[in-house]
């Protein structure tokens, strides 16, 4: 059973933000639209669909409580030349509330049966943040066949060293309103307009902050991820932040696909915050790497 919060701000907000919030457009706008589908287990899901059916698949996956458009600079960079795919995971973006199923490999699975419904072509999947956990969960549960590569943005992927454990603070807890306005806010290093952070966060706020919570609950150990991300031979390209540098240098030294970038002065959300050097790092290693030969 799921609650029936099934959200819409229509396509044309999701335009207005795609061409004013992220990045001006470099080209004519991309015709966006608006798709959705039923899970396995009967949760309404939704994604953006972008650029030519016809040509190679990219699909974006967000991170913890983000909206498929936080995508917009990407939709509008390799839409004009890949079919684009930005995905709502479930309690996110337009995507609807669930009872259930905030855990990695349930997650996993929403993503599996999005690649299903695109055709028989292997598919890039990007994943950002908590959408890396998510990616490898699908790979650690579907394996890579249906993979052209991964790109994986700035979260561990079970590598050495560890991350540093969190210092838990001393401040008084903020409510999840504060909390959500003050995450959005520091996952950017470059300024942001009011509006388009006003907007991310009331996104972020659709997501109940008991789901919230829930979706930061990771019951595997970190070889879980470890493991996924060793498990193909696909072309790997792993973006991160310095806090993450470690784990890029060994899985460059010790994975025979992947390759890594250092973003030293950007925020969380780097493909934001430099738009510019990301898709173009991206477009070479799809097109040197994954589609050498469209």
């Amino acid at each position: 059973m799921t609650r029936m919060r099934w959200h819409r701000t229509g396509i044309a907000a999701i335009l207005v933000l795609l061409l004013a919030g992220a990045a001006p457009a470099s080209r004519d706008a991309p015709v966006v639209r608006s798709r959705g589908f039923l899970s396995s287990d009967g949760v309404r899901l939704h994604y953006l669909d972008a650029g030519p059916p016809a040509a190679h698949t990219i699909v974006f996956v967000p991170g913890w409580a983000m909206p498929a458009w936080i995508w917009a600079a990407q939709i509008e960079a390799f839409s004009h030349t890949y079919h684009v795919i930005a995905f709502d995971p479930r309690g996110q973006g337009e995507s609807e509330i669930a009872d259930a199923g905030y855990e990695p490999m349930r997650r996993g699975q929403d993503i599996a049966e999005l690649i299903a419904r695109l055709g028989p072509a292997p598919v890039v999947v990007v994943g950002w943040s908590l959408g890396v956990l998510d990616t490898l969960a699908y790979v650690h549960t579907h394996g890579d066949a249906r993979l052209a590569g991964l790109v994986l943005v700035d979260n561990s992927v079970g590598e050495e060293p560890a991350p540093p454990p969190h210092k838990p603070s001393r401040a008084p807890p903020l409510s999840h309103t504060a909390f959500m306005a003050r995450f959005v806010r520091s996952m950017f290093k470059t300024p942001q307009s009011a509006d388009y952070l006003q907007q991310l966060t009331e996104a972020a706020m659709r997501l109940p902050e008991p789901d919230a919570v829930k979706l930061l609950n990771y019951p595997v150990p970190r070889t879980y991820w470890r493991e996924a991300v060793y498990s193909t031979a696909k072309p790997v390209l792993y973006v991160v932040r310095p806090w993450l540098a470690g784990q890029a240098e060994n899985l460059a030294r010790h994975h025979p696909a992947a390759q890594s970038e250092i973003f030293a002065d950007a925020g969380h959300a780097l493909f934001v915050d430099d738009a510019q050097r990301f898709d173009a790092l991206m477009d070479d290693f799809l097109r040197r790497q994954v589609w050498p030969l469209q």
